[in-house]
C-alpha cells in the first residue's frame, strides 16, 4: 500500500463523523459533500508528519470550510440531484421496482446521519450567526473543548463559551412538541414500511385513516402506480410490497424513498393527522425530486 492509498483510507475512517459535522453547520447534504471533499483535497497537499491529532485536525478543516461557507452564503442552496430520468419510460417501471424489489441504495448515502438532527432543530440553527452555530455544534453536539474552538472562530476560549452559550438558549427554544411530533411520524412511517413488506394486511389498516388515499403525479401514473381511495383499498396496494423502498427524510420529514443505486426514483410523500396516513403521493417528476432536499437513511 502506498502513502496515498493509506491516507486516504485513513481519511474515510473519518468521513462519517466529517460529514455529520458538515451536516449540522450547513443543513444541506450537498454542501456537506462538498465541505468534506475540500478538507480531503486539504490532507492531501499537506505533510502529515507533522499532523499529531488526524480527526481534530479533519474536524478543524470542515469546520473552517463550513464557516467560510455560511458567512458567504445569501441564500440557501438547493441541492439538485442527478435525475438521471429520461431513459425510465423505456426501462422498467420504477415504481413497480419500489413497490416489488430493486437493489439497494448506496451505502455512501445511508452514511448521512441527518436523520438525529430534528427539523425545528436545523430551523433555530438557521437563526444563529455563523460563529454561534459552530460553537454550539462543534461543542454541544461533538464535545470540541472551546479552547479548540477559539482559533477557528478568532475569538477567545471564554468568547466562543458565550457564542455557545447563546446559541444554546435559542436552540433550547425549540418545543418538545415539535420533536415528538417528527419523532411519531417517522415511527409511522417505519411502522407502515415493516407491515407492507411483510404483507401485514391488519396492521397496515390499522396505520391507515378510513378515507386514506394514495395519489401518483404524471409520471408515477405513467410508469404504472395504482391509484387508490379508502383504507382497504390502499391497504391492498401496498400489502406484501415495498421491498425496495428505504427510509429517507423528505423536506426534513420521515418518508419513503425507491433509489436505485443512491439515485431518488420514486418518493412516497405521507400525510399523517391525528396519528394516522390520510394520504400517500407517489411522486416522479424529476423537476419535482430535484427541488426537494432528500436524505436517504439506513434501515
Amino acid at each position: 500500500m502506498d502513502e496515498n492509498e493509506f491516507l486516504a483510507r485513513r481519511f474515510e475512517e473519518h468521513r462519517g463523523r466529517l460529514r455529520a459535522v458538515a451536516y449540522r453547520m450547513l443543513g444541506s447534504s450537498g454542501e456537506a459533500d462538498d465541505a468534506v471533499q475540500e478538507a480531503w483535497l486539504r490532507l492531501s497537499r499537506t505533510d502529515t508528519s507533522e499532523v499529531e491529532n488526524l480527526a481534530g485536525w479533519l474536524t478543524t478543516v470542515v469546520a473552517r470550510v463550513s464557516l467560510n461557507m455560511l458567512r458567504s452564503r445569501d441564500t440557501r442552496r438547493e441541492d439538485p440531484l442527478d435525475d438521471g430520468f429520461g431513459e425510465q419510460l423505456g426501462a422498467p417501471s420504477p415504481v413497480g421496482a419500489a413497490l416489488g424489489g430493486g437493489a439497494p441504495a448506496d451505502p455512501e448515502q445511508q452514511a448521512l446521519m441527518a436523520d438525529s438532527v430534528g427539523i425545528a432543530l436545523l430551523v433555530v440553527l438557521d437563526t444563529l450567526t455563523p460563529a454561534e452555530r459552530l460553537a454550539f455544534v462543534l461543542h454541544d453536539m461533538f464535545a470540541v473543548p472551546f479552547d479548540e474552538i477559539a482559533p477557528i472562530v478568532e475569538r477567545t476560549p471564554a468568547a466562543a463559551r458565550q457564542l455557545a452559550s447563546r446559541a444554546r438558549r435559542r436552540v433550547q427554544g425549540v418545543t418538545s412538541v415539535d420533536e415528538a411530533d417528527a419523532l411519531r411520524r417517522r415511527e409511522i412511517v417505519t411502522a407502515f414500511l415493516a407491515a407492507s413488506r411483510g404483507g401485514d394486511f391488519d396492521a397496515l389498516l390499522s396505520l391507515l385513516a378510513p378515507d386514506a388515499v394514495l395519489r401518483a403525479d404524471r409520471v408515477a401514473a405513467l410508469s404504472g402506480a395504482t391509484v387508490a381511495q379508502g383504507a382497504t383499498s390502499v391497504a391492498d396496494t401496498f400489502a406484501g410490497r415495498a421491498k425496495a423502498a428505504q427510509p429517507a427524510l423528505i423536506d426534513g420529514l420521515a418518508g419513503l424513498v425507491w433509489a436505485p443505486g443512491g439515485r431518488p426514483r420514486v418518493v412516497f410523500d405521507f400525510t399523517i393527522e391525528d396519528g394516522r396516513i390520510t394520504a400517500i403521493d407517489m411522486l416522479a417528476e424529476p423537476e419535482r425530486l430535484e427541488a426537494m432536499e432528500l436524505v436517504l437513511l439506513g434501515e
